[in-house]
């Protein structure tokens, strides 16, 4: 299974991401988080101390091995580099474990904008490409609301997209600009999951205010999960209400997808 979250930032994202991936690993399943967000915060959602999550390096700013793997130095553009480095080896090397997680952060390429071919971003687009195609674990990608990291060719390896909202009308209207991103990119699985509701009427509006979505599910507000940021503390332990929520998420995401994709 491999699945992409994005949405308008603060809308819960992480939240969903780093739940999902516990809710498989508690399944047994083998998982590699991906923070693709340029606000990296899903390895303490996920309950990786933080002197450990400190010592991730996102892989845009290992410099010794992008120069390495594409014979050109990060931050420089036009310079002939090797476009499909190796990247094998990376997920192992460069990411933390909690439990049967692997968590791996990106970061992001600064300058030439987002199509650039630069250093970086040619190893960060073959990196996903070997983690899309041709790893065995569960991918979960927590995104921001562009899709840089992925590339046509590549996109069309992600079994859903999930935007994640909130009741507002601005992260609904972010959710409609990311479907279309999506669809530019051969991705057409594309559901919603509502975050930070309060009551039936939240949830209403936000299934009247998205009626070419399937909506998954919702996560309710919940201080607990507020708390558990503050303490540093993984969100599954924290708060059991948004994990059995998550987890019927997951068991309709399940039968949404072809047998093939489902972990």
């Amino acid at each position: 299974m491999r699945l992409a979250i994005a949405g308008k930032g603060g809308v819960g994202k992480t939240t969903l991401a780093s739940l999902l991936a516990t809710v498989y690993s508690a399944r047994g399943k083998q998982v590699i988080a991906i923070d693709a967000d340029p606000d990296a915060n899903l390895a303490g959602a996920l309950g990786i101390p933080p002197d450990e999550a400190r010592r991730i390096t996102p892989i845009s700013q290992l410099k010794d091995l992008i120069e390495e793997r594409t014979g050109a130095k990060a931050g420089t553009f036009g310079a002939y580099l090797k476009l499909n480095p190796k990247v094998n080896d990376i997920p192992d090397r460069f990411s933390a474990r909690r439990g049967n997680v692997r968590l791996m952060i990106l970061g992001t390429v600064k300058g030439g904008g987002s199509g650039c071919i630069c250093p970086e971003s040619a190893l960060l687009r073959s990196l996903m490409s070997h983690l899309l195609l041709e790893r065995s674990e569960v991918i979960i990608m927590d995104m921001e609301a562009g899709l840089e990291h992925l590339a046509r060719g590549t996109a069309d390896a992600v079994d859903a997209f999930i935007v994640v909202v909130e009741p507002g009308r601005r992260s609904l209207q972010t959710a409609e600009a990311i479907r279309k991103l999506a669809g530019d990119l051969g991705i057409h699985k594309c559901y919603v999951v509502g975050c930070k509701t309060q009551s039936e009427a939240d949830r209403q509006f936000i299934i009247d205010s998205l009626p070419g979505f399937e909506v998954l599910g919702f996560i309710g507000y919940n201080p607990k999960i507020i708390q558990a940021d503050r303490q540093g503390a993984g969100i599954y332990e924290a708060a059991p209400e948004a994990v059995a929520e998550v987890e019927s998420i997951a068991r309709k995401l399940d039968a949404g997808l072809p047998p093939e994709s489902k972990a």
